[in-house]
């Protein structure tokens, strides 16, 4: 990735710590029988790991088709989840507790990841060359530039989606019961750090799309 070289090793370093909090985060969920997003976290467990990955290759273990596949399978996924929401209540609360009640930013990450993914391969099959990581990506001419609008929209995607998370960040608490009555509005288990993983993920999402412009 490019980039002042610390600023993609503390990416990197916070990808991984994302990945490892939701991957702890599905196994608490699960084990203690709590409500959770268990398709969004899990998403992000592998999305963390891939950006890892993208930002530094030398942690890359598996190729982009791989990695391609299964975001267009999670993103087919939040698809079916967003049209489930907009057939049932407002609120999302027909997915269950165990699903995210707002499948449509985690559809447009996956899309992104699957571009993101991608564009390395276009610009290889015009022989382009480039800088180590994405660096060389902000002059692609070709058939990778065709994407720089969508690539552009995407990244300003995520800046509303980080703008908005952290608007709502104050608005969450964590669940506290007495006895078996809940007294928040929400049951999810640690949504303040949830959100943060988000924003997080979000931040460095737009941050590599900005760089393949």
């Amino acid at each position: 990735m490019a980039g002042p070289g610390w600023l993609t090793g503390l990416l990197t370093a916070v990808m991984l710590t994302v990945a490892a909090y939701n991957a702890t985060r599905l196994a608490a969920a699960l084990r203690w029988g709590r409500a959770a997003e268990l398709d969004a976290d899990g998403v992000h467990v592998v999305m963390g790991v891939a950006m890892a990955g993208m930002l530094t290759p030398s942690l890359s273990f598996a190729p982009a088709r791989l990695w391609q596949a299964i975001f267009a399978a999670a993103g087919a996924w939040f698809a079916w989840q967003f049209l489930r929401t907009r057939r049932g209540p407002a609120n999302g609360t027909a997915l269950g507790p165990r699903r995210c009640p707002h499948p449509l930013p985690h559809l447009i990450e996956c899309a992104a990841m699957v571009l993101m993914l991608a564009l390395p391969a276009a610009v290889a099959s015009t022989g382009a060359t480039a800088a180590t990581g994405m660096s060389g990506m902000s002059a692609v001419t070709g058939p990778a530039a065709r994407f720089a609008p969508l690539t552009l929209l995407l990244a300003l995607f995520m800046v509303g989606y980080v703008m908005w998370l952290g608007n709502n960040l104050t608005a969450l608490a964590p669940a506290r019961t007495t006895g078996t009555i809940t007294t928040t509005e929400t049951a999810y288990l640690a949504p303040r750090c949830a959100a943060c993983c988000k924003i997080a993920m979000g931040t460095t999402m737009g941050y590599m799309l900005i760089m393949m412009l």
